[in-house]
């Protein structure tokens, strides 16, 4: 266990830069009331339990009254700001459906000729270059610095296509369609896994993206239509 498993993962995408510094800003404000009302404590220790100047005060009931709205609206404005930029659809340009299974996902580039396959985790790896119980047979190929629209649904019963490093958890309903969009800033592989208790082998069904360039993308797009 190291400290990086009690904060987020690395963003990759504008929206989870702006989700860390809320949570950032969020919990610069608790401190500042924790240190504070240990402060308030510790002083009326020293007095001896002096509450005389907390009795009928009304300059001090005025300020417990008008401090804690000041926090709310400072909490609650980037707070709503972040509610709609999640909510918004930026003109995406390449839609990809994602069905969930007992226990797989299967990937729909329907933009591009029906392209469609299954991802399977990869089981006895026996080489240093593969993360346990983490890679997957096919990765979900993306292009980067691309708006992306994800329709999630699933076959069977509910799943959750979670990626941790994007700010990204959707329920996969069967007979419903969720969607939501992201946008990647940089290449790489990134990984996540199924967070909803959907059976037997619930923590076998991981996801892995991998972000490339646009070039490499119609290439990877022309290669798998073909074939």
């Amino acid at each position: 266990m190291t400290w990086n498993t009690l904060n987020f993962q690395n963003s990759i995408s504008p929206l989870m830069e702006q989700l860390i510094f809320f949570h950032d800003h969020s919990m610069t404000l608790l401190l500042m009331i924790l240190l504070m009302i240990l402060y308030i404590i510790i002083i009326l220790f020293k007095n001896k339990y002096n509450f005389r100047f907390l009795i009928n005060n009304q300059m001090i009931e005025l300020i417990w009254t008008i401090l804690p709205i000041i926090i709310l609206i400072l909490i609650a404005l980037p707070s709503l700001n972040l509610l709609y930029l999640f909510d918004e659809m930026n003109n995406p340009l390449i839609t990809i459906k994602v069905i969930g299974h007992q226990w797989y996902w299967s990937y729909e580039y329907s933009d591009f000729k029906n392209i469609e396959f299954d991802s399977y985790m990869i089981y006895n790896q026996i080489d240093n270059y593969n993360f346990r119980l983490l890679d997957v047979d096919n990765h979900l190929i993306i292009p980067f610095n691309i708006q992306i629209r994800i329709i999630i649904t699933s076959m069977d019963v509910i799943h959750s296509w979670t990626i941790p490093s994007m700010n990204i958890k959707v329920d996969a309903i069967p007979g419903r369609l969720n969607q939501t969009n992201f946008f990647i800033n940089n290449t790489g592989i990134y990984f996540g896994q199924c967070s909803e208790i959907c059976g037997m082998n619930h923590s076998f069904m991981p996801i892995v993206i991998e972000s490339v360039s646009k070039t490499y993308f119609i290439k990877w797009i022309i290669l798998t239509s073909n074939n």
